[in-house]
């Protein structure tokens, strides 16, 4: 026998529908749940709705395999022949993070066809991947926020099986998994649970009406993305979930839906004996996400922090528009270094509001995910533009070395490591010819307001913007993005084995800076950069015994000063 349910509390008749169009009645089980047994059930199936005899798929269907707007399959997750039964996981604190998109990692765009380049992510010094969401969409290929199947791995980059050959593989070379999921909102297309029941509330953010987390039925829809969570972490063995955009999950209720999700990671990273890590995306600056249970706080591990980003990104580009403008001086990359969060409580230009509220100083700074880039900051610009294409080679390592020195968890997006020249553009493959032309034209005006003319902005449903995104991994054949990759290397590698660089207690940090320079103290390793066009003498807060790393020649250190030329940063051993 089999065993089908599903949760409809307002439908009066809800029947599954197998293969060779044969339904059967379902009863109603406690707490608006429906349930019937079948013999000799096949793998696909349906559910039909009141009277309607239009079939929908599962709302926690395992697998997806004809597309979201197909029968549901079932999945047998113990099936799979597992070979990380060594696996221990990975820790947040002291890990560096890769985030990259499975559709555009690789020219094939498959789970399978990412793991040939693992061994690359092994040589860079990388401790964790971060997937972009690969839960089901409809169309071939997006960034993967439209994704409607909370429970299903996309089937065109390898369905379920595709993404356990890839964690399996990940492990064995000693790497970890995190997830970026989406509970915020569904997509425009295939997003069937809420005719099943209340998963939407009246409210809407950014991307259409939100989750419904604390109206009637609630209680249910909050398992829905509990359990959702939970699988992901125990199922398919993933280390960790970056939680997108938690600023966009309404939530009055007495224990917020993150403190459950904390709870419960809690309890299965305890019965599982091995780390899991809760990411929280957020513009929120508020320290609860971070701060512990037991302090008052919800209890995440980390969250983004865009304030890092915007602070480096302003300084090496001189780009103030948006909301860039309250940043840009290395007194704000300063303030940034040592409190974590520059809006903390302050006023935002850009909101034209008093924004955040600082951290405390016994936080560590591993609690706060910072980038130079990331999928957002590059996507998100009109012509998918990465740093690369607006900085000298030598600015892009003095960015790098202020990342990944910094008291923070440091990420890179995928390419970075060698200044990819390939843009990462918003793409999207929606089918439905009505939503191509919204979401074209949303696009459009959207950049129009900022000044950008139409046909400088790429057409997201163009084929041809979906494949200049991808990496081209003939590029690291060229010396000068050969000579990038070198030196990511090398610099992750001393911060491996300099444990100054990876102290994450943000208190014990100390900037300094003057004329277009800057010294930052991590105990007994400065790290120096001039941002000049000009080299210039800077003098250092004790006696250099050596320098254990330069962006560029010519740097020289007379015992308490260094010497850096234009445009250089350099790690200098006291």
């Amino acid at each position: 026998m089999t065993e089908f349910s599903v949760w409809a509390p307002d439908a009066t008749r809800v029947r599954l529908r197998l293969a060779g169009d044969t339904d059967h009645e379902m009863h109603t089980a406690a707490d608006g749940w429906w349930q019937v047994d079948v013999p000799d059930a096949g793998p696909d199936y349906s559910f039909l709705l009141n009277d309607d005899e239009t079939p929908l798929p599962d709302p926690r269907s395992p697998w997806q395999p004809a597309g979201v707007h197909g029968p549901s399959r079932r999945y047998d997750h113990a099936a799979y022949a597992w070979s990380d039964s060594a696996w221990t996981g990975r820790q947040l604190p002291g890990s560096i993070l890769y985030e990259l998109h499975i559709g555009t990692f690789t020219p094939d765009g498959t789970f399978d066809a990412a793991i040939d380049r693992l061994d690359h992510l092994v040589s860079l010094g990388v401790d964790l991947i971060e997937l972009l969401p690969i839960n089901a969409f409809n169309g071939e290929h997006n960034w993967g926020y439209d994704g409607v199947c909370w429970y299903a791995p996309h089937e065109p980059y390898g369905g379920p099986d595709g993404l356990k050959r890839f964690v399996d593989a990940a492990h064995a070379r000693g790497l970890g998994v995190i997830l970026d999921v989406v509970y915020n909102h569904f997509g425009p297309s295939g997003a069937y649970a809420p005719q099943f029941g209340p998963y939407l509330a009246e409210q809407s953010n950014s991307w259409g009406r939100s989750v419904n987390l604390d109206g009637p039925h609630s209680d249910e829809v909050r398992r829905y993305i509990i359990d959702s969570v939970l699988m992901w972490l125990r199922d398919y063995h993933v280390d960790g979930l970056r939680l997108d955009a938690v600023h966009a999950l309404p939530d009055s209720r007495a224990v917020p839906i993150l403190e459950e999700l904390a709870l419960a990671v809690e309890s299965l990273s305890t019965h599982l004996g091995r780390p899991l890590s809760l990411i929280a995306e957020s513009d929120l600056n508020d320290p609860r996400l971070i701060t512990p249970r037991e302090a008052g706080g919800f209890g995440l591990h980390a969250q983004w922090n865009d304030d890092a980003h915007h602070a480096l990104h302003t300084l090496l580009t001189g780009e103030r528009q948006g909301y860039y403008g309250d940043f840009g001086s290395l007194e704000t990359l300063s303030d940034v270094l040592t409190g974590g969060f520059f809006h903390a409580g302050t006023w935002s230009s850009f909101r034209n509001r008093h924004h955040g509220r600082p951290l405390d100083s016994r936080v560590p700074g591993h609690r706060l995910v910072a980038y130079l880039q990331n999928h957002d900051q590059i996507g998100n610009r009109a012509t998918g533009d990465r740093i690369s294409a607006s900085l000298s080679p030598s600015l892009l390592r003095v960015g790098a070395v202020l990342l990944l020195t910094a008291p923070f968890t440091p990420m890179l997006f995928m390419g970075e490591e060698w200044a990819a020249s390939t843009p990462w553009q918003f793409f999207t493959s929606h089918p439905e010819p009505e939503l191509a032309t919204a979401v074209r034209n949303g696009r459009r005006r959207e950049f129009a307001s900022h000044g950008w003319p139409e046909g400088d902005v790429p057409d997201p449903q163009d084929p041809e913007t979906f494949v200049r995104s991808r990496l081209d991994w003939a590029e690291l054949d060229k010396p000068e993005h050969a000579s990038v990759l070198s030196f990511y290397q090398r610099l992750i590698a001393l911060r491996r084995s300099t444990s100054d660089l990876s102290d994450p207690r943000m208190h014990e940090v100390s900037v300094q800076h003057g004329d277009q320079f800057l010294v930052m103290r991590r105990g007994d390793t400065l790290v120096v950069a001039n941002f000049a066009g000009r080299g210039q003498g800077v003098s250092l807060p004790g006696v250099a015994r050596r320098v254990l790393l330069a962006t560029g020649e010519g740097v020289t250190v007379m015992r308490d000063r260094i010497q850096l030329p234009a445009e250089t940063a350099a790690i200098v051993a006291l």
